[in-house]
């Protein structure tokens, strides 16, 4: 979640409305005030809610307008609570397809969760592990114990929290800055946080766990055996690109009085493809290296004068060019860190 307000585009799903004040409230208002995109997904309807549709009731719409927010919607219903089998695995399908059409509708760049159901979890991870983009979980720091918990700073928005959350009389009992359930026993009910009857005190602050990536995006470390074949592989492609650009870096074309070095050139642009899209591809500094010491030893082998006397790099500022610039190419291809994909970052 950047607070930048720098294209990005936060969507929050939770069980039933009144849960984004209470949980995200403070986190969509800063979102807000930065500039950024906030969607609010419901996926839960429950005993209370109002109207057939919860999303459309005059208390879901004053909070919103409180918090700044114009995009708020329904999910797929509910799946029965005695339907199993195939029917819950084709309900829990539609709902991630669903999920997945609004982060890409919304061009979301992260996504925050604060639900309790099972289900909706479930469907908004796997919608947003397909789209690439991180997911954090809202949790009070109690139950996220031995996690890193990221702290969002919402202090300048408390009063807007408070009056989303207020804007929910039927769920939420607003005394000063201590929020307490209408009804005792909804402090039980999903998406409260494991608030109590006493009710909890509204802070400066609202945390989150970034959940790790999906394990099937983590691809599997090749073994030595791999590693070792690939790592030979590059060298002989090395030593080949070594052999076919010192033959070929003399050879000119001349275009009316100008003459161009287009045999230097396509084997610079060569080496730097090579040494590159094995960095990109691979990833693995190791194999670069490999394939950067079979260019670089061919091309000092073959710059040597040979028996007879012959040379295949004269001197000249081709020849030049030809043994500086590739070992210029493999340092910085070798050195340039490894920068990770942008999509949204805590």
């Amino acid at each position: 979640m950047v607070m930048s307000g720098s294209g990005e585009s936060v969507v929050f799903v939770h069980d039933r409305p009144g849960d984004e004040a209470l949980l995200t409230g403070g986190t969509i208002a800063r979102l807000r005030a930065d500039g950024a995109d906030v969607v609010v997904l419901f996926g839960v309807r429950a005993a209370g809610d109002t109207g057939e549709d919860p999303a459309a009731s005059a208390d879901v719409r004053a909070a919103m307008a409180g918090l700044g927010v114009s995009d708020w919607r329904m999910l797929a219903a509910p799946t029965p609570a005695g339907n199993t089998g195939e029917a819950a695995a084709d309900d829990l399908r539609a709902l991630t397809a669903h999920l997945a059409d609004v982060l890409d509708e919304v061009g979301a760049t992260a996504l925050v969760l604060g639900a309790d159901d099972v289900r909706l979890r479930a469907a908004a991870t796997e919608a947003a592990h397909t789209a690439g983009i991180p997911i954090f979980r809202s949790m009070r720091v109690s139950g996220a114990i031995g996690q890193r918990v990221i702290a969002i700073d919402m202090s300048d928005h408390v009063d807007v929290k408070l009056r989303a959350v207020s804007a929910y009389p039927g769920r939420w009992r607003v005394t000063d800055h201590t929020v307490c359930p209408t009804v005792p026993s909804a402090a039980t009910l999903t998406g409260t946080g494991g608030m109590t009857a006493a009710g909890t005190v509204i802070g400066g602050t609202e945390t989150y766990v970034r959940l790790p990536p999906h394990p099937a995006a983590a691809e599997p470390a090749p073994g030595p055996g791999a590693r070792a074949l690939a790592g030979l592989l590059a060298f002989v492609v090395g030593v080949v690109f070594g052999v076919l650009g010192t033959i070929a870096h003399q050879a000119t074309i001349a275009i009316g009085p100008v003459v161009i070095p287009i045999g230097l050139v396509l084997s610079l642009a060569g080496v730097t493809a090579l040494l590159a899209g094995l960095r990109l591809v691979v990833g693995d500094r190791l194999i670069v290296l490999l394939a950067a010491i079979g260019l670089l030893g061919t091309i000092f082998l073959l710059s040597l004068r040979s028996a007879g006397g012959s040379v295949l790099v004269p001197e000249g500022l081709p020849g030049t060019l030809w043994t500086i610039g590739p070992t210029l190419v493999a340092t910085v291809v070798l050195a340039w860190p490894r920068i990770p994909a942008r999509h949204g970052s805590a």
